[in-house]
């Protein structure tokens, strides 16, 4: 059985907290000896504390199938992250010679956009407004389907309260 990405990403000294899954579909939380709820995976997963599901008879990462369980909560929930067409897009990769490096790109890509994202809101990093529209024209130069980034970043600004030229 190979180790999960959880396990092997976390800090050392860090352990990784295990979460059982059990027939009935309940879901136990081995660090504080208590059944848990699909919300309260999202929640250390929102504060980044590393994790594992683990099948309570197999001992099977079910890691991802929770994940993914989250995800489609989320998108059913209120507004979705993902629009039919993409959606459509990410099904065709399944199975096509592209689909290792998309998982790959898109994994990437959303990293990128992370950080980005994280830097802005630091002020120590000096972001403004201005500099982060600099810094998106050049982007946009180099990468031609930058439109659909640059117009997150404007509903972020929007979000933050910032009011813009």
């Amino acid at each position: 059985m190979q180790k999960p990405e959880a396990e092997a990403a976390a800090a050392p000294g860090k352990s990784v907290r295990v979460i059982k899954k059990y027939p009935n579909r309940r879901l136990y939380d081995t660090d504080s000896s208590s059944y848990i709820t699909l919300a309260e995976v999202k929640a250390l997963v929102m504060r980044g504390e590393p994790f594992v599901v683990r099948d309570a008879k197999t001992g099977d990462d079910l890691t991802r199938s929770i994940l993914l369980q989250i995800i489609l909560e989320e998108e059913t929930a209120g507004v979705p992250l993902f629009s039919e067409s993409m959606l459509a897009n990410i099904i065709r990769f399944y199975g096509h010679a592209m689909q290792g490096y998309m998982g790959s790109y898109l994994e990437k890509n959303l990293q990128l956009f992370m950080d980005f994202q994280k830097s802005m809101t630091d002020p120590s990093k000096g972001w403004t407004p201005e500099l982060w529209q600099q810094f998106m024209g050049m982007q946009a130069q180099v990468m031609p389907g930058m439109n659909a980034f640059a117009q997150m970043q404007e509903k972020m600004w929007e979000a933050m309260g910032v009011k813009r030229n």
